[in-house]
């Protein structure tokens, strides 16, 4: 079974400056490691890029919309604007050329793209996991962390596996 790590929004104006998440220095090496080892285990790996509208801190081609993981050559970078990633993208193809039956998913925000790509990737039928610890939001109602958890709860109750990032097996593409 093939499995491939799919990175939401982890873009600059989220993990990186004054207005990062309250648990980027923790969730940007998490996601750094997970990226790492599923490069090492030949996963495939894609990338999920947020378009925002103009004068968001995500607005196309400023220092805030861009990747903090630079893709490598065969990573493809899928490019969005609504909060699921499968939405009007070219996500679910990639998956499929792939061979994928299982979306690891990690990124940036919790409650809103994190989840709403979980949910798209198990109306897809795909085995979805998401990677605990490498994944993060801003305080809102609620303190960051606490939403965090809140969504990892919500999501495992629909049928989300949700696991340790550090413990992640990542499968290697068919050869």
């Amino acid at each position: 079974m093939t499995t491939a790590l799919v990175l939401i929004d982890a873009q600059r104006n989220m993990l990186q400056g004054p207005d990062a998440v309250p648990a980027a220095p923790r969730v940007g090496p998490a996601l750094s490691d997970l990226l790492s080892r599923a490069r090492a285990a030949g996963a495939t790996v894609v990338h999920v890029q947020n378009d925002g509208g103009p004068d968001e801190p995500d607005e196309p081609h400023t220092p805030g919309w861009e990747l903090v993981h630079p893709p490598l050559p065969g990573e493809p970078v899928v490019r969005k604007t609504a909060p699921d990633a499968f939405a009007g993208t070219g996500l679910a193809d990639e998956l499929a050329r792939a061979g994928v039956r299982t979306a690891v998913l990690a990124g940036m925000q919790s409650q809103y793209c994190v989840a709403a790509t979980a949910r798209g990737a198990l109306g897809r039928g795909l085995e979805t996991v998401l990677a605990a610890g490498a994944h993060a939001t801003y305080d809102e109602d609620a303190p960051a962390g606490d939403i965090s958890a809140a969504v990892e709860d919500e999501l495992a109750a629909q049928g989300v596996r949700v696991l340790p990032a550090e413990a992640l097996p990542l499968a290697p593409r068919p050869r």
